[in-house]
């Protein structure tokens, strides 16, 4: 019948605890029992050795000195309540009978041979029973001594025995079951553990062993369908018109597909395996797809005999929320910047022709309306007109439009001077006023004193705040005011315009500047949604910073600041 290992450890420290008990009480038995064979030594036998020693001192100077009778009797009267002998009593008795007979007559001194006789026989008595009760205490402690000896012996041997053997019992199962550990954490799966025991570490075996034989049929089974799975991904990523690149958790290089080879210039089986930074010092393009960009770039990399454009991704790979590794994907953008590139060309193309026809549309139609060239009645008027904000509406699109491509070239072309802030503001003022007063709108010029110049371009920064005060009075409701300012602040001049419109809600505010986005509610089928962006590019180039702040009901500021020279 097989032990448990509980067992085995609750009878080793069972027995440990007996030990303890068995060894404490055997000599706490030996102790007293020498200790009460002493007391009874000096308490009986020793005391009346003195009394007898002092009886027969008093005896020799009875006839010198006074107290010597008196220390006779009280020491003769201790000796008759301390007999403990055999034969004491006697003995005793003799001694009170001869002292009494001498004190009949003092000056007789034919007893003092009694006496001391008496006295003799007393200390003989009670050094024989000295004698005899040492005899016995020395047996009784070497027999202690021999009792607890062969104990201590025995207890030690089986100490021992649980010293060598204990240990073994747990610590070996231990180290095997350590070994075979390490083993399925290096894949052997053939691994077994074999303890001929029936205890707790006899069943772990067991499982052990089970849990290695199902991972041992794990792997031969799914061993095949992993390697095709690896060999179809490999295939399907080296197929792929997109550079990926993968990375583990230290950033170690995992694999690179034969696009992302081409693009970095190293081969897979060259690099796999090293640490990513050390490959990233000798080659530019690793440092750069390295670097954590808050802000998303394209790249142009000099790939198939021309200059293309790629977006770099980087994807985190996970098992269960931990990141393990990365992959970098370098997506082939170049299609879309040749299509893009296209398009800006078509659109500066068109724009820049149909420039001039509209111009002779809009100066055909101020000639209609002159009446030195003949009377229009009311509806020919109305159609004129109609035909002239048409014009100026297509105007206002194809300037757009021609900035826009110049935004999008990246050639905005800056004539920076430096200038003067109140002329950019009247300047602004007087190309919006026919337009103010047709809604009844009072513009208002807040200038501050002594003004510092700016550098700056004067005809794209009107053009801005042109178009700040074009949206303030095309939202604000008739009758009411736009404020227009201009001020210093900490080395800056800040321009501002400020109407009171309706607002904007603040969830848009982000976008307001993106191009073609729209205010949703607005209603606007006039604009194209570029002025606000192309207003941006314009400051930025120039380096100064556009912003704007609105609410919902309380109207909108947009403004722009430059620094002062």
């Amino acid at each position: 019948m097989s032990v448990r290992l509980k067992t085995k450890l609750s009878l080793g420290l069972v027995f440990l605890f007996i030990v303890i008990v068995l060894f404490g009480v055997m000599g706490l038995y030996y102790i007293n029992r020498l200790s009460d064979e002493g007391r009874q030594v000096l308490q009986n036998n020793y005391e009346s050795l003195v009394y007898c020693n002092r009886m027969m001192q008093a005896l020799e100077v009875l006839h010198t000195d006074k107290n010597a009778l008196g220390t006779f009797r009280e020491n003769l009267a201790k000796q008759q309540g301390n007999i403990t002998e055999v034969g004491e009593r006697e003995a005793t008795d003799d001694l009170t009978k001869n002292f009494n007979e001498m004190l009949a007559d003092p000056k007789d001194s034919s007893n003092y041979a009694d006496i001391r006789r008496s006295i003799n026989k007393i200390q003989e008595l009670n050094e024989m029973a000295i004698f005899r009760k040492s005899s016995v205490a020395q047996k009784t402690a070497d027999s202690a001594k021999d009792i607890l000896t062969i104990l201590f012996t025995i207890l030690t041997l089986v100490a021992f025995t649980f010293i060598f053997n204990l240990p073994g019992i747990i610590s070996d199962p231990i180290r095997s079951l350590a070994e075979g550990i390490r083993a399925i954490a290096a894949k052997d799966y053939k691994k077994r553990i074999y303890l001929r025991q029936g205890d707790e570490f006899g069943e772990l075996a067991e499982s052990f062993n089970t849990m290695a034989q199902k991972l041992d049929e794990y792997e031969s089974s799914n061993l095949a369908q992993i390697k095709f799975e690896k060999s179809r991904i490999e295939t399907i990523i080296n197929q792929m018109r997109d550079g990926i690149i993968g990375l583990d958790d230290k950033r170690n290089i995992l694999f690179l597909n034969a696009v992302a080879e081409k693009l970095i210039g190293l081969k897979e089986a060259d690099i796999a395996g090293l640490y990513a930074p050390d490959v990233a010092l000798t080659n530019d393009l690793m440092r750069t797809l390295l670097q954590d960009d808050a802000e998303k770039k394209d790249l142009k990399i000099y790939a198939d005999n021309k200059e293309s454009y790629f977006s770099k991704d980087v994807l985190k790979v996970t098992n269960n929320a931990e990141v393990i590794g990365q992959v970098i994907v370098l997506r082939n953008i170049t299609p879309f910047h040749e299509l893009n590139e296209a398009k800006t060309n078509f659109i500066a193309t068109v724009s820049h022709e149909l420039k001039t026809p509209i111009s002779s549309i809009k100066m055909s139609a101020r000639l209609l309306g002159d009446l030195r060239v003949g009377a229009l009645n009311n509806e020919q008027q109305e159609l004129i007109r109609s035909i002239t904000d048409d014009s100026d509406r297509l105007l206002k699109i194809t300037g757009e439009l021609l900035n826009l491509s110049q935004v999008e070239t990246g050639k905005i072309q800056l004539k920076l001077q430096p200038a003067s802030p109140a002329d950019i503001v009247e300047q602004a003022i007087q190309a919006v006023s026919l337009q103010a007063q047709q809604k009844h709108i009072n513009i208002q010029s807040k200038l501050a004193d002594n003004l510092p110049t700016i550098q700056a371009d004067v005809e794209k920064t009107s053009w801005v705040l042109i178009n700040f005060l074009t949206n303030a009075i095309k939202y604000s409701p008739e009758d009411s005011g736009v404020e227009v300012s201009a001020c210093c602040t900490k080395n800056t001049v800040e321009f501002m315009v400020k109407d009171q419109g309706r607002g904007i809600d603040e969830k848009y505010l982000p976008r307001i500047f993106d191009r073609y986005f729209k205010v949703p509610g607005t209603h606007e089928r006039n604009g194209t949604g570029l002025g606000l962006s192309i207003s941006k590019e314009f400051i930025e180039a120039q380096g100064g910073r556009i912003w704007v702040h609105s609410r919902l009901g309380e109207g909108s500021q947009f403004g722009f600041t430059f620094s002062a020279t």
